[in-house]
């Protein structure tokens, strides 16, 4: 096989794969929610998450990035820093898929999304939250990767991310620790929480 060939067929298996996680975070993230919720994905990426949600709920999600428009097709904005440009009350749920590592100020980004919710609405986070020294090792070299686009990173504990969500008055209603093993080449810890705006 030649190497426009291969490299083909490398793009649609890492294609597959990110499509493939996707569609287990978005079925994860449906069994939080009602059918018909408007979702924001703040920090959606390639769109994929986004995307297959719409199709578990029923109704468009917005995604939302500091980067390029998505891959899949979605309502998209672009937006800056910490501001999320919509009108209070917007949505019933705000999606934070591995992102709030990447934000200049974690506090500012969770109290954005309070504005953007409606009163009672929840707050959908993934996060790495490491646990070993092997897991500081990979959230260094994800750092490093990314830095350029979105500056340093904050990882935090799992403990450290509950006493954050206290402070800024979430009602924590599920916390739960993820295998390691969702992601083989990036072999972190990680943990699912969903909270409510009180």
């Amino acid at each position: 096989m030649s190497a426009p060939g291969l490299k083909r067929r490398l793009l649609r298996w890492l294609r597959r794969r990110r499509v493939g996680r996707a569609y287990d975070m978005a079925k994860e993230i449906a069994r939080q929610l009602s059918p018909g919720q408007r979702v924001l994905d703040v920090g959606c990426g390639t769109g994929y998450i986004a995307h297959l949600l719409a199709a578990f709920l029923g109704v468009p999600v917005q995604g939302t990035d500091v980067g390029p428009g998505p891959e899949a097709p979605i309502a998209f904005v672009p937006i800056a820093d910490c501001e999320l440009p919509f009108a209070p009350g917007s949505f019933d749920v705000v999606l934070f898929c591995y992102v709030l590592h990447h934000a200049p100020s974690a506090e500012t980004l969770v109290n954005a999304a309070r504005k953007v919710l409606r009163p009672g609405g929840r707050i959908v986070i993934y996060e790495d939250t490491p646990r070993s020294w092997l897991d500081r090792l990979f959230c260094w070299r994800h750092q490093r990767r990314w830095i350029k686009r979105t500056g340093p990173c904050t990882f935090r504990s799992d403990a450290s991310w509950v006493s954050l969500f206290q402070g800024l008055d979430l009602q924590l209603l599920v916390r739960r620790r993820l295998s390691r093993l969702r992601d083989w080449s990036y072999p972190v810890a990680r943990s699912f929480y969903v909270l409510r705006a009180l």
